[in-house]
């Protein structure tokens, strides 16, 4: 077993290291709230054209490193990229979010193929192979994907969805068919962050957003058995590579997603008391998250407060601080600014 890299911050903390001051970064940190990013964006066109172009998703990819200095980039793309290298029509309306054409049955499954699947992502393992080189030598370079569920749900709903009916409805009406997508996403989704990895991604996150909507037993057949199949198929061909898993609003199942799926390291959505993070999951892994984004548009001592109850109860442990979900297009920049400063000064002012 290759020995981890645990040179950088965020290397260590994934390794298990307990650090004084926590290593961060923000999901959506490169996005609509610098005013450099909205320039940028006005350049590219649409909004895929912005992730399919490495010059400018380089560009965006390093603006917040450069305001923040944060211990991780993260690539910019979108986990829609995956289906729409399947072949599944995919467009994002300004204001409406991604529309996809619907795949609901098994019939529909013959319009998605791997034949075109790395020729169409060829411009992301650029960005990824140019980042590699042109990040800080303190800076981790994190890849990442939808996880299967999350995707399905997307592909099957055609965009957004409150009910989730039809992804739910042929999950449970026919598990079969449906377990024929979701081994089409487990293959290609393992071969796309294995193609980052390729090109230089030194973490890799699978972001379940949707995870929280399934029962139980749906819930370990649609969200941790396909996340170890992924995990386990990376680590055979990437062992000393950490794979962070996101199960956004999975509640008590976080302890079996732990457990279960072979992640070495969990981010937290908002909702998970830290406190029991701290007892549950932290003695069996790194924990990252989890202060609520509109905390960071909130600023001032409500937000100070927050971060001092995150770090209390988490930085004894193994731990990457971040938000439980994605940064808000209005957040002020000098939010993020104190925020980077209450973390680069702990534990000075706890």
């Amino acid at each position: 077993m290759p020995v981890p890299d645990t040179s950088k911050p965020m290397l260590a903390a994934l390794a298990g290291q307990t650090q004084t001051r926590p290593p961060f970064w923000l999901m959506r940190q490169a996005g609509r709230y610098l005013a450099e990013y909205r320039a940028v964006r006005a350049k590219a066109g649409g909004f895929l054209d912005l992730c399919y172009n490495p010059d400018l998703a380089v560009e965006v990819t390093l603006q917040p490193i450069r305001r923040y200095g944060m211990d991780a980039a993260i690539l910019f793309s979108d986990i829609l990229v995956v289906p729409h290298a399947l072949g599944q029509p995919l467009a994002y309306l300004e204001g409406e979010g991604p529309k996809l054409d619907p795949v609901r049955t098994v019939a529909g499954l013959q319009r998605l193929s791997m034949e075109r699947f790395h020729e169409t992502l060829a411009p992301v393992y650029e960005t990824v192979g140019r980042l590699s080189r042109e990040l800080p030598k303190e800076t981790t370079l994190i890849g990442f994907a939808g996880a299967p569920w999350t995707v399905a749900s997307y592909m099957v709903e055609g965009g957004g969805s409150k009910e989730y009916s039809h992804i739910k409805s042929w999950a449970y009406g026919d598990p079969a068919g449906f377990a024929k997508l979701m081994d089409l996403l487990v293959e290609s989704t393992t071969e796309y962050l294995s193609r980052q990895i390729q090109a230089g991604a030194e973490v890799v996150q699978l972001f379940d957003s949707w995870a929280g909507v399934l029962p139980e037993t749906a819930f370990r057949r649609w969200v941790i058995e396909p996340t170890r199949r992924i995990v386990a198929g990376l680590k055979a061909r990437h062992p000393a590579v950490p794979v962070i898993g996101f199960p956004r609003a999975a509640g008590l199942m976080y302890e079996a997603y732990a457990a279960e799926t072979g992640v070495d390291a969990v981010g937290l959505d908002t909702m998970i008391p830290v406190s029991w993070a701290a007892k549950t999951l932290q003695p069996r892994l790194p924990v990252q998250g989890n202060l609520d984004p509109i905390l960071l548009v909130t600023g001032g001592q409500a937000l100070q407060d927050a971060v001092h109850g995150i770090l209390s109860a988490l930085n004894d442990g193994p731990f990457v601080f971040n938000l439980g979900h994605g940064i808000t297009q209005v957040t002020p920049p000098d939010n993020v600014a104190e925020l980077t400063r209450l973390l680069r000064t702990w534990p000075e002012w706890r």
